[in-house]
């Protein structure tokens, strides 16, 4: 009887173990998922991503119009691009004349066509171009262009620089600047909505590119840092800018060259001489984007909160591919409202799918003193100025001659 007692006593140890280990198992394997979830989580935020695959169909080309397979890029109502051959040639869009079925279902939408710059505009893939123009200022507007560069700690940078309109009222040589940022993954084209406005109120326009930009020097981890390495590349080209005889700058954002403008106004030696800031679609809060976009990518809220740890951790550098960690918090202005100092225009929309308008709307609340803010209705990310170009013309005219 005793030897059995001590049988089904080590038995029960042995068991107990084995489940004690089992568990430990499964929670080490759950912990190392949710870690190589978080970390390539980050990676997709961090990493550039230059090629954009053709993402629309044109199913007919007819006189002045354009029939596409139905999307929700295509039947939004405003004025867009399409990028042809591969990039190499572009057509641009007008209004919607008419819709057949739903979208992604067999739908189609024609729109008017205002023309074609360059390329063969026919039945096959295209790709969309939000930005409605395409190629330099002088291509796509007919505003003298020249080509600059200027040097940041990462290299020599380009830049495309329009003079401004002539006029006997204003000095040849004008010392108000504006200096255009634009977003993530975007190209030049997407700030030159702003040109015509700025060129009339006699603006020297500077749009320079960034590090991980095509065409521009790489970080030194090959990695977006959210704004916060990519400001000393807006410093040098302010820097170019007052060089050149400036005496007041205006920067312009949009999407993440706006979380680029902010940090170079806390940042930059150079920031006394910024007299406005216009922002579009901005990223206010790194934090509540990275939320939106998890969740919109069903990526479980614990695995979104894990990989911002990664991403500011030293010892994480090799997990997410980061030089230096990334301080999120930094990137945070609804909560560092007190510390901004400059007037600024804020245009967003309220049907951004992609940077979530609530922390723009709170920054407003927060210095109504400072933020002149213009919700939009209907506009997609970035989109303000093609849902309504002549709305956003005249509120940036209103806040640059105040």
């Amino acid at each position: 009887m005793h030897r059995s007692r001590q049988t089904a006593r080590r038995t029960a140890r042995r068991t107990a173990l084995a489940a004690t280990g089992a568990v430990a198992a499964s929670t080490l394997l759950s912990w190392t998922g949710s870690l190589a979830a978080a970390s390539y989580f980050a990676r997709r935020v961090l990493t550039p991503d230059p090629e954009r695959p053709d993402d629309v169909v044109v199913v007919a080309v007819a006189d002045g119009a354009v029939t596409l397979a139905a999307t929700v890029d295509t039947v939004a109502p405003g004025c867009y691009g399409l990028w042809l051959d591969g990039g190499a040639g572009h057509a641009r869009l007008g209004d919607v004349l008419e819709r057949e079925g739903g979208i992604d279902h067999g739908g189609t939408v024609t729109r008017k066509l205002l023309g074609v710059d360059s390329g063969r505009l026919e039945p096959g893939p295209a790709r969309w171009n939000q930005y409605f123009y395409a190629g330099t200022p002088q291509e796509a507007l007919q505003l003298p262009t020249k080509t600059v560069q200027f040097a940041s700690d990462v290299g020599d940078l380009e830049g495309w620089l329009v003079p401004p309109a002539a006029d006997p009222t204003l000095p040849a040589d004008t010392d108000r600047w504006a200096v255009l940022v634009h977003g993530r993954g975007a190209r030049r084209e997407e700030c030159l909505r702003a040109l015509p406005a700025l060129h009339e109120l006699g603006y020297t326009s500077l749009i320079p590119l960034y590090r991980n930009d095509v065409g521009a020097p790489p970080s030194p981890d090959g990695r977006y840092n959210l704004g916060l390495s990519e400001w000393k590349d807006l410093e040098a080209a302010m820097l170019h800018a007052v060089e050149s005889g400036a005496q007041e700058i205006v920067l312009f954002g949009w999407s993440m060259g706006g979380a680029i403008v902010l940090q170079a106004l806390d940042l930059s030696w150079l920031s006394d001489r910024v007299t406005g800031v216009v922002l579009d679609a901005p990223v206010i809060d790194w934090a509540d984007v990275l939320r939106h976009q998890a969740a919109a990518h069903q990526v479980p809220g614990p695995v979104e909160l894990l990989s911002r740890r990664l991403i500011g951790r030293r010892a994480a550098r090799r997990l997410v591919g980061v030089h230096d960690p990334i301080d999120v918090a930094r990137t945070d202005w609804v909560s560092r409202a007190d510390e901004l100092s400059h007037p600024m225009l804020l245009i967003h929309s309220e049907d951004d799918e992609f940077v979530p308008v609530g922390p723009s709307a709170a920054l407003a609340a927060r210095r109504p003193d400072l933020v002149r803010y213009e919700p939009w209705q209907v506009a997609r990310h970035t989109k303000e100025w093609n849902v309504d170009p002549g709305r956003w013309d005249r509120l940036v005219r209103e806040f640059l001659t105040r």
